[in-house]
Order: structure tokens, then sequence, then C-alpha cells
């Protein structure tokens, strides 16, 4: 029987601080959110270029000076994160998204189109995570998989887990749609500066919520299956098993 057939030890007498605790799990859940989605940080790198962009254009309405701030932000976010060697890809994020909203702005002279890119991604995204949760292979389990250690585990051999991943990409599908639907017309009837204010004010409100509802979700669900724990000890128990036999080899 190999690792992927194995079921998953279940027990009704959990106590605190063990595997199964749902204490225990709640706080896993937590901490693999907070690094998955960067945490404050992560949200004020992704806020902090266009906040700057739309600030300096509402002053003097100047594009070249509003994109070169929000370019030479974004790399300094990246600098100060290099510096101190911590993880860059939220930052990393930050300077493609800007930088693809700059020269989409430069090309046509129209500063609104500096939020076209972003808005394109989400109005992708959310239809990324409505396409897999209805294909049965929700696009959060394949994010939050590797940083749970269960990698796709979920799928074949833990049905509760691969559920609530289900809902959860549902919930961030409807939620990034329903942003795309207020920000769209917004691009057409709006003038820059209202679309810019309105797209920084939807920032972090809707991530949360979908964060949140991840959460809840994931919270209630069995916890994850560690195989990487699973495929550590198939290899010390080989490894016994050599040794045994070369042990009575030698007897």
């Amino acid at each position: 029987m190999t690792s992927a057939d194995k079921p998953t030890p279940t027990t009704n007498d959990q106590q605190p601080g063990d595997p199964g605790d749902p204490a225990d799990s709640r706080a896993v859940t937590e901490a693999a959110l907070f690094e998955a989605f960067g945490g404050v940080r992560g949200m004020v790198e992704t806020v902090l270029p266009g906040l700057l962009f739309v600030t300096i254009y509402t002053v003097n309405k100047n594009l070249q000076m509003s994109a070169i701030a929000a370019v030479a932000v974004s790399l300094a976010l990246v600098a100060v994160r290099l510096i101190r060697r911590d993880t860059v890809k939220h930052a990393f994020s930050g300077v493609f998204g800007v930088g693809f909203g700059v020269v989409f702005a430069m090309m046509t002279g129209d500063a609104k189109d500096f939020y076209l890119p972003g808005m394109l991604y989400t109005l992708g995204l959310a239809t990324a995570y409505l396409v897999t949760a209805a294909a049965g292979v929700p696009l959060i389990g394949l994010i939050l998989g590797p940083v749970f250690k269960e990698n796709l585990s979920w799928r074949t051999r833990n049905p509760g887990r691969k559920k609530a991943y289900t809902k959860a990409s549902y919930a961030w599908g409807l939620i990034l749609l329903a942003k795309c639907a207020i920000l769209f017309p917004l691009y057409w009837w709006a003038d820059t500066t209202q679309l810019g204010w309105v797209l920084v004010a939807l920032k972090i409100p809707p991530f949360l919520l979908a964060v949140w509802l991840t959460w809840v979700f994931l919270a209630k669900a069995p916890a994850p299956i560690d195989v990487f724990a699973e495929m550590e000890a198939e290899e010390r128990a080989e490894e016994a098993r050599k040794a045994a036999a070369r042990q009575d080899t030698v007897q």
C-alpha cells in the first residue's frame, strides 16, 4: 500500500496540543494564510504604489511624474526586502503590476490606463477561481496546498478539505467579480482621479473578506495531510528494513 492509498488516521480522543487539535489547526491555518498572502506588509506593498500614483496625479495631473513615483516606490520596496533577505514575491508582483500599468498609460497617453492591466488581471483571476472550482481543482487549493505541506493530497485523500477549498475559491471568484463590476463601469464613465481613489479604497476590504472566508472554511475542515512527513517516515522505514536485512545476511 502506497502513501497515496493510506487512510488518514482519526481519533475522537484528541487533547489540546495534539496534531489534530482544532485550536492547533486554526493556528496553522492562520499562519499559512499569513504567509501565502503576505500579511500586513504585503498589503502595504500592494496599495502604496497605486496610492502614490493617484495622489500625485490628483495634485498636479502629471502622468510622467506620477508614473515615475509609483515605479520608484515599487523598486524601493523590493530593495528593502532584498537587503533584509526577505521573500520578494509580493514586492515583485507589485513591480510587475506597476510596470505594466505605466507602459499602458505611457503608450496611450491616458493616465486612466495605468489601472487597466490590474483590472484585467483581477477579472482573469476571478474567472480562474470560478472555473477551477467548478472543475473540481480549486485554485486556492493549488495555491495553499504546498504552504500546508499537503500538496494535492486534498484532491483524493481529504474530501472535507477539498470541499473547503472549493467554497473558498468560489468566494474569491465572486468577491473579485463584484469588485470588477464596480471598477469597469468607472473606467468608462469616471475620470482618472475618481477611478484611482475608488480602486485604492477597494484594494484591502475585498481581499480581507476573501481571506477571512478562506480561514472560516479551512478552520472547519479536516487537518491537512503532511505528505512530506509521510515521505520522510517511509524513507526511514525503508532504511530500517534494509538495515535489518543486512543484519540478517551477516548472521
